[in-house]
């Protein structure tokens, strides 16, 4: 169980939810998420929800998500002192000890989320860091916690004209990028063009994957993705992911 500190809108119906939870706190690494319990004993939905640990600051953990149904709405009317059950952590975290120089993250909308984390962690370990973000519109861009980050919006209302995958292939043209690879969250169709240009360009690349997880340890069976090498037909976003090497599945 943990207990509210803080509820803050960060931009327009995006928000960070922070909790006191130092038995998850402890353990969280970048990449990881919990499994949060959406509704008190009177209401609904029933089966819990999975959100990307933001961010970890001693004791205390941040969740990120925007308001799209019962269950987000019910987080967004938590106040300091109320009760959140999370379970977690859980899922394999980003690998950040690889041998590659620079990292570049790529987040659409609130795929942001377990960047925050990432990349304080990256800085940490001597990685040179390019941060990308891109929404609809600039209003919705969620960049606490990611200074100096570049950003695209479709409507052009702030940074760059365009998606988030122009202006990565836009930096990649313009720099000279040493030993890359590329970190990826936000909508499928996003990651997969990501994918797809990491194959091209020739890129290191690993993707955050989202997933329906009613139990976020692999018993429901509910989040499968194919795979792409020989062997099992399908993994586990919550037990084999959230995590994965763009090369291994098929999105």
């Amino acid at each position: 169980m943990s207990v509210v500190i803080s509820l803050e809108e960060i931009a327009e119906g995006i928000y960070v939810l922070t909790l006191e939870c130092p038995e998850i706190a402890k353990l969280t690494e970048p990449g990881q998420f919990v499994n949060v319990r959406m509704h008190d004993a009177h209401s609904e939905p029933l089966l819990r929800r999975p959100f990307s640990v933001s961010f970890v600051e001693g004791d205390r953990l941040e969740l990120l998500f925007n308001v799209i149904g019962t269950g987000t709405r019910f987080l967004s009317t938590r106040r300091p002192g109320d009760a959140v059950d999370l379970l977690g952590p859980l899922g394999v975290p980003f690998h950040i000890d690889d041998t590659f120089e620079t990292a570049l993250l790529l987040a659409g909308g609130v795929g942001v989320a377990p960047f925050p984390m990432l990349r304080a962690a990256l800085e940490r370990a001597g990685k040179k860091v390019i941060t990308l973000l891109g929404a609809r519109s600039g209003v919705q861009i969620a960049d606490r916690r990611l200074n100096n980050a570049y950003v695209a919006t479709d409507d052009g209302s702030r940074g760059f004209h365009g998606s988030v995958v122009d202006l990565f292939h836009a930096t990649v043209a313009r720099n000279a990028i040493l030993r890359p690879k590329i970190f990826a969250c936000g909508p499928n169709r996003m990651l997969s063009v990501v994918a797809a240009a990491a194959r091209t360009i020739g890129m290191d690349c690993e993707l955050s994957l989202e997933g329906e997880m009613a139990c976020g340890i692999g018993i429901c069976q509910g989040c499968p993705v194919e795979r792409s090498r020989e062997g099992r037909k399908y993994a586990l976003v919550c037990t084999d992911g959230p995590t994965f090497n763009s090369r291994d599945v098929v999105i």
